[in-house]
């Protein structure tokens, strides 16, 4: 306890971030350092799993004691240690589960495994403090778009989700294509601010109807082919209009099934999460057509939409407050549902 607040220290290592946040009474962010690999991966153009796990190992310690320090803390005043189990990359989950489960163990603090989609959602509560459920999520990042009915803070209930890539993952691969290299999604998204976001019209992929799911598989084909019949024929490609038209196809039809989920189960909040809720473009759209239907878009700033170890801490202590804890027998589950 720190001044009579409930103290959680959260771990984040599912991908390439390594993250710690320390978060008072679930709502009050003390701490949250983050140490990047994106310089160590752009050269490969994407994540290598055993260069990240290894970063990890390098660096978790050192960002733990950034983070007290930032909060002014030691570990003897942390109540409970939150850390991802899953979903994600099964080595670099192994280092936050294992430190996380050494801490816990050497200094007697309860130990919460946190679902990192979870974490996503209570994003949210941390930069809307009067936010409760029941209210619609919308988690979009790297390997996940989800539409999501939040009924409790441990109860969520996917109601759409993509079928094959992700947002993230068909900005990043169109990205390579055109020459923007890796992270693709915030290059794509500053290059189409210079662009025709209907100098090509991209399909967009509804489904069948009544569907909350996505598809941007076909999409992404579609773009590939388009760039391969153009350079063949010799004609020069505007990587401004490319970006912002491939772009616009995404994020409308991503605006668009979030706000009829939320229409057609009578919720008047979006909030909105994850790494690809940083585009510029999605969040006006989403503004645009809430707006319209008098739904209201709830946002966290940027540094709470990429992977950070306060989002954790705050999905920890909800469960906490339901009793809900872990063990020694605490494994990575890389394959973990929402």
């Amino acid at each position: 306890m720190l001044n009579g607040k409930h103290i959680t220290l959260g771990i984040e290592t599912s991908c390439d971030e390594t993250a710690v946040g320390i978060v008072a009474d679930g709502r009050e962010i003390l701490a949250n350092v983050i140490s990047s690999q994106i310089d160590i991966h752009t050269k490969f153009g994407g994540v290598v799993p055993e260069i990240a796990s290894r970063r990890h190992l390098e660096v978790i310690n050192g960002v733990i004691d950034e983070a007290l320090r930032e909060a002014g803390i030691t570990m003897d005043e942390v109540d409970l240690i939150g850390v991802t189990y899953g979903p994600g990359l099964v080595g670099a989950l192994l280092v936050g589960v294992a430190t996380a489960k050494a801490m816990a163990y050497a200094k007697h603090i309860p130990l919460v495994g946190v679902n990192h989609m979870h974490g996503h959602v209570a994003a949210n509560y941390l930069a809307h403090p009067e936010l409760e459920p029941p209210f619609l999520g919308l988690v979009v990042s790297g390997g996940h778009t989800n539409i999501i009915a939040v009924d409790d803070y441990n109860e969520c209930r996917t109601i759409g989700a993509t079928r094959d890539d992700a947002a993230g993952e068909a900005l990043d691969k169109i990205a390579r294509v055109i020459g923007l290299g890796y992270p693709g999604g915030p290059k794509i998204d500053r290059e189409a601010k210079k662009g025709d976001p209907h100098a090509h019209e991209f399909k967009r992929v509804t489904l069948e109807k009544g569907s909350y799911d996505f598809s941007f598989s076909g999409l992404k084909t579609q773009a590939l082919n388009f760039l391969n019949k153009e350079r063949q024929a010799g004609r020069e490609i505007s990587v401004p209009d490319i970006a912002a038209s491939y772009q616009e196809a995404i994020m409308d039809v991503i605006a668009e099934k979030a706000v009829s989920a939320a229409l057609d189960l009578g919720e008047t909040r979006i909030a909105v999460s994850g790494g690809v809720s940083a585009n510029s473009r999605l969040r006006e759209l989403l503004r645009e057509k809430g707006e319209e239907h008098g739904i209201s878009i709830l946002e966290p700033p940027l540094i709470l939409c990429t992977d950070n170890g306060a989002m954790i801490a705050c999905a920890a202590y909800y469960q906490m407050k339901k009793g809900i804890f872990a063990d020694e027998t605490l494994d990575a589950c890389p394959g973990l549902e929402f």
